[in-house]
């Protein structure tokens, strides 16, 4: 078992790389996941792989704890609410002030291993003929570098897809691998460009953002890093642009840069922003 001080450097180190609050209770997660990844290192026990880590807190053993101890829990089409915002409401409304067919920028900002991004791009080449003609560039990132590598191969098991997937989607989208997965195809793939980002580092490099997926990651920050990294978010966005965070997830109280939309549930414009009416009605939440 991790001693005490050993779960507070944890917990600090967590804390100061990646934003996430470990709560108290959480020692027995820190055992869970630290253990496969001092055995394979060579380590007699977790103490010995946090020894080493303190002597390099910037080093590549470092950086293995910390992904180690994120969770990267995805789903295709999760809540399925977002998405079919984005065609009835907010694609159609961006482009609506892109003359000249000028290109819409969506980032996924927590994307694990590609679950979201791909849902984003599936739906949005499904939607075609009903959106503007406006070109899409998808940027998805996450704090992982595991979880990015896999994303970016496009290749997903048997009950990875069957976790929200549709089955026309799967059919149209996903060619099978003999092994119990599907890959994307790659005229999809080639839609997303992944990279590993870190939300506590600036956003400068990403440039301006219309779209924003940022979901179901807040909820592991603490206030002050919330208020950060939201601050930070409405910075890259332009006056009419939109935030989607996940269901437990709100800027009530901790970023002026965004109001909740009136009709679409954890669904966030700029404060200035004019309500655009959807291409379809908008299903109000109950």
């Amino acid at each position: 078992m991790i001693s005490e001080a050993d779960f507070t450097y944890v917990r600090t180190l967590l804390r100061e790389r990646s934003g996430i609050a470990l709560a108290d209770r959480k020692m027995y997660l820190v055992n869970t996941r630290l253990k496969p990844i001092a055995q394979k290192e060579g380590f007699a026990d977790i103490a010995g792989l946090l020894a080493a880590v303190r002597k390099r807190p910037r080093g590549p053993l470092a950086t293995t704890l910390v992904e180690a101890m994120t969770t990267n829990e995805s789903l295709f089409f999760r809540d399925r609410l977002p998405f079919e915002a984005l065609v009835k409401l907010m694609i159609p409304a961006v482009a609506a002030s892109r003359p000249g067919g000028a290109p819409i920028k969506i980032w996924c900002a927590a994307a694990s291993t590609g679950q979201e991004p791909y849902s984003v791009a599936m739906v949005l080449d499904n939607e075609a003929s009903k959106l503007p003609p406006n070109p899409v560039e998808i940027y998805a990132s996450d704090l992982s570098s595991d979880a990015i590598n896999r994303a970016r191969t496009g290749t997903f098991t048997d009950f990875e897809v069957g976790r929200g997937m549709p089955d026309n989607f799967l059919q149209r989208y996903f060619r099978p691998t003999g092994d119990h997965c599907f890959q994307i195809i790659p005229a999809l793939k080639q839609k997303i460009r992944f990279d590993t980002r870190n939300l506590m580092d600036s956003f400068s490099d990403v440039g301006r953002v219309d779209i924003v997926f940022c979901r179901n990651v807040l909820i592991y920050f603490d206030k002050p890093t919330k208020i950060d990294v939201l601050t930070r978010l409405a910075k890259t966005m332009p006056s009419d642009g939109y935030l989607v965070l996940g269901g437990a997830e709100t800027t009530l109280g901790l970023c002026d840069g965004f109001r909740a939309h009136k009709s679409w549930r954890n669904l966030y414009l700029r404060p200035t922003a004019r309500e655009a009416t959807p291409l379809v009605s908008a299903r109000r939440s109950a």
